[in-house]
């Protein structure tokens, strides 16, 4: 794949010195893009997640290994076992510098849904807040609107909260996180 990669831009740089153009450049990575950089490197979880109201959270530990791409994208990988069941997901995180919004995806083992984040970064630059849409935790065969907040605590310590809006309007927290750099 990577060959191919290669090849392509070897290519696009000979076809337009032939035509007599330059290559294009890419822009510079944004201060937004920037930030994004802080996520990188290894990192051990421990979350408590909320399965059903009135009952205790489920605790899990894990590990995520976080890199950057270019300087605009986060990708991380993250592996815990939930309930006896190993599970593995993948987070992109980037900046989009023309909606200026932070957007991202992840998927996991344990469900079949693309989520799509959007968001933004708060005036202090500690706390990013991203928005999605996804299955409802409540009503099968629903969407709901979701909010995962990350709030930087230290360079070495990140919280991410999970929430769902209801269908009353009231947001619920159902899952925390917190990851601390090994």
């Amino acid at each position: 794949m990577k060959t191919i990669a290669m090849t392509g831009l070897f290519a696009l740089v000979l076809v337009s010195g032939a035509m007599g153009q330059d290559v294009p450049m890419a822009p510079e990575p944004t201060k937004e893009h920037q930030w994004l950089a802080q996520f990188a490197g290894e990192w051990v979880t421990d979350s408590e997640i909320m399965i059903e109201p009135g009952k205790p959270a489920i605790k899990c530990k894990g590990t995520e290994s976080a890199r950057s791409i270019g300087g605009y994208w986060m990708v991380s990988e993250s592996k815990c076992r939930f309930m006896d069941t190993p599970m593995s997901g993948i987070l992109t995180l980037g900046y989009d510098a023309t909606k200026k919004k932070f957007i991202g995806t992840f998927v996991c083992s344990m469900c079949d849904h693309l989520w799509k984040y959007e968001g933004t970064l708060d005036e202090s630059g500690k706390i990013l807040t991203l928005e999605a849409e996804g299955p409802s935790r409540t009503t099968p065969g629903k969407f709901a609107k979701y909010r995962d907040v990350v709030e930087i605590k230290s360079k070495d310590h990140r919280v991410i909260s999970s929430s769902m809006l209801t269908e009353d309007g009231k947001w619920v927290s159902f899952m925390t996180m917190n990851a601390r750099r090994k």
